[in-house]
Parts: structure tokens; sequence; C-alpha cells
């Protein structure tokens, strides 16, 4: 693997990001009040939170709401809205999302103070639907609690936030983008009851590296980051991550209490294991379909190659005809020029052999050329 600074490492099969990064003269200033945030396993022990089980463990978590909270604060002030004070987590089972489907479960319901349903979904893998899973998601909590007898007007804001760990949007580089229903000339805001946010991690890394981000001044970058810093997937931990998060860390409650429960979760062997059972399940699907795709694309391959075959051999036969019909034509005005020389001949009282072997015509040829004209006379 390549690695990104002078003071790159391997630790077992991973790789450690380091970067040499700029100081940050306002934490120099400071007086540090903890020691290192890990205290018990190696940065790449960690649980990568972009594993649904994981992040639904840390954030999906009755006794870290606070945590939740300043997290889902940090999306949302990008949009004006009012700062949630708290949350209650609620059931995350929808009607089925296929027809064969029983349910759907979701990844994080909340139920804010000020009534808003937010929904957080967290996708590892591409699954190639999720702009329209969003959608279909956002109408199910939008729409429950109609099923309860409320009226139209009883219906509060549903915003979707979805956590996606590949590159969804070609049209951007930015790593996070929102939405809502908008006028098509005069762009005013239809309603304000729908909003979608969509956080692309690989583009996040990137604008890291390119140091297009600064977590001090960001409290959504920093949040960002720690779901960004441990990458399972691809076998790599972002030690230069680590070290800024751990240096804010130091002055931030929250984020120092999402380190330490995200800590205790990753070292806790039940918890292990679920997750590493977790994790292999999306692996082997994401290769169940990696097979399926390689396999489609080999079929169709597999049927240009034959349609070019069968439209060569048709072209190679059309080219064959061609020049047998050519040769046809040509053999035809050959004969047709050699009977007018035979007809000469014959005219000028020469001999049927004679004729025969001055123009190559066969004998039976000539003779019907000199009965036709015996006939003529």
């Amino acid at each position: 693997m390549t690695l990104a600074g002078p003071h790159d490492k391997k630790t077992t099969d991973y790789t450690t990001v380091t970067q040499v990064r700029e100081d940050r003269t306002e934490y120099s200033k400071q007086k540090r009040k903890r020691s290192q945030l890990l205290k018990r396993i190696p940065l790449e022990q960690l649980m990568d939170l972009k594993v649904d089980f994981a992040f639904k463990q840390l954030f999906g978590n009755e006794k870290n709401k606070d945590i939740t909270v300043v997290f889902l604060n940090a999306i949302l002030q990008t949009t004006g809205r009012n700062s949630i004070k708290d949350i209650l987590f609620t059931n995350i089972e929808l009607g089925g999302e296929y027809v064969d489907d029983k349910q759907s479960r979701l990844d994080l319901l909340v139920i804010t103070d000020a009534n808003e349903r937010i929904n957080v979904e967290i996708q590892f893998s591409d699954q190639h639907n999720m702009i329209k899973r969003s959608i279909y998601y956002w109408s199910k909590v939008y729409s429950e609690p109609l099923e309860k007898g409320m009226g139209y007007t009883e219906l509060n804001p549903v915003i979707a936030i979805n956590i996606l760990n590949y590159k969804l949007f070609d049209q951007t580089e930015r790593f996070h983008t929102s939405y809502h229903l908008y006028e098509d000339e005069d762009l005013f805001k239809l309603t304000n009851v729908m909003e979608f946010h969509f956080i692309e991690m690989g583009k996040l890394i990137k604008a890291w590296k390119n140091d297009d981000l600064n977590p001090w001044s960001s409290v959504l970058a920093r949040w960002l980051l720690m779901l960004g810093m441990v990458d399972h997937k691809n076998k790599k931990v972002y030690d230069d991550i680590y070290k800024e998060l751990e240096a804010i860390a130091m002055n931030d409650e929250t984020l120092y209490k999402a380190f330490e429960h995200w800590e205790e979760l990753s070292t806790t062997q039940e918890q292990r294991l679920a997750y590493e059972s977790r994790f292999k399940q999306i692996m082997d699907d994401e290769a169940g379909r990696r097979d399926v795709q390689l396999w489609a694309q080999r079929q169709v391959e597999e049927a240009e190659q034959k349609a070019k075959e069968v439209e060569e051999r048709a072209e190679e036969r059309a080219e064959e005809r061609a020049e047998e019909r050519a040769e046809e034509k040509a053999e035809e005005m050959a004969e047709e020029r050699l009977g007018e020389v035979a007809h000469r001949l014959l005219a000028k009282g020469m001999g049927v052999e004679f004729v025969v072997e001055s123009t190559g015509l066969t004998e039976d040829k000539v003779i019907k050329i000199h009965h036709g004209m015996q006939n003529k006379r």
C-alpha cells in the first residue's frame, strides 16, 4: 500500500496514514487536561463506525443521547434549523420495502423536542438505490402517524440523513449536500417538512488530505472525521486524524465521551463478535454483488463478441456475394463481347472450328450463334 507521509507505518494488515499538518496555535497555548484518548486498544482495533452495527451502538444508545444530539445538530445547522435540545429514540421498524418483506429496519430514528423526526441511514456498500431508498424511508416515516388517526396538518417535518461510504454524486466534490423542494423558476421553498442530507465519506477524506477541512472551527468536520478515521474495508487507519481529534477532544467534552464509549464498545467481547459478524456479512454481500456484476459483465461482453462475429461474417458473406455477382457480370460481358466477335467472324465466312479456336467459346455456343444468323436471313 502507498503511504502518505514520512512517518507512515504498518500495523498488522493495516496502513496507518500519517500526514504532517500545521501546528494548531490555539491548542498549543492550552494545557492538556487529560491523558491520551485510547487507553486499552490500538487505533486499528476500533470498530469502523461506518458499519451500521457500530454506528447504531454508539449513536442509537439512550445513554449516549447527548452525543447523538451534538452530532445531529452539527449536520442540521448547515441548513439553518433550530438546535435540538433533546431527542427520543423511537421504533425503527417500517412496513416492507419490497413485496416479500414484512418490515424494513431503519438505522436510527429519533423525534426531537420540536417534534421533528430524523432518520439517519449509514450505507457501507453501494447498492445503487440510495436516492430512491431514502425517499421511500422518508415517505414512510412522514406518513406513519396517519395510521394513528392524525390529520394532515399535524404531520411534522422529517429529515433524512444519509451517510455513504462511497461516491454518489458526480456533479460536485462537496462531501455534504442537502436537498429540499423548490419552485422551478423563482426557487422559493415549497415546504420545510422535507429535507435530505447526503454525506459522502470518500469526498470527506479527500478534503482532509487536501487540507480543506478544519475540525477546530467546524463541529461537523470533527464528527465526520471521527466516522472516517477507521477504514476496515480498505484496511486503513488515519493516525493524523486521530491525533487532531485527540487534541480537540481535550477541550470538547462530548467528543471525548464519544471516544470513550467507542473504545468501550470495541473492547466488549459480545459487541465485538456481533460487529465482526455484521462486517463479514456486509463484505460477503458486497462480494456476492460484485460476482453477479462480473458475471453480468461477462455475459454482455460475450453477447457483444458474438454479435460482432455474426456481423463480421455477414459482412464477409456480403462481400463474397458482391464479388461473385461482379465476376458473373464480368463473365457475362466478356461472353457477350466474344459472341459479337464470333458473329463477325461467321459473317465473313469463317468456319465454326476457326471461330471456336479464335474466341474460346464452346462449339455449341458458336453453332447457336451461327444458327441464329441463318434464321434471320
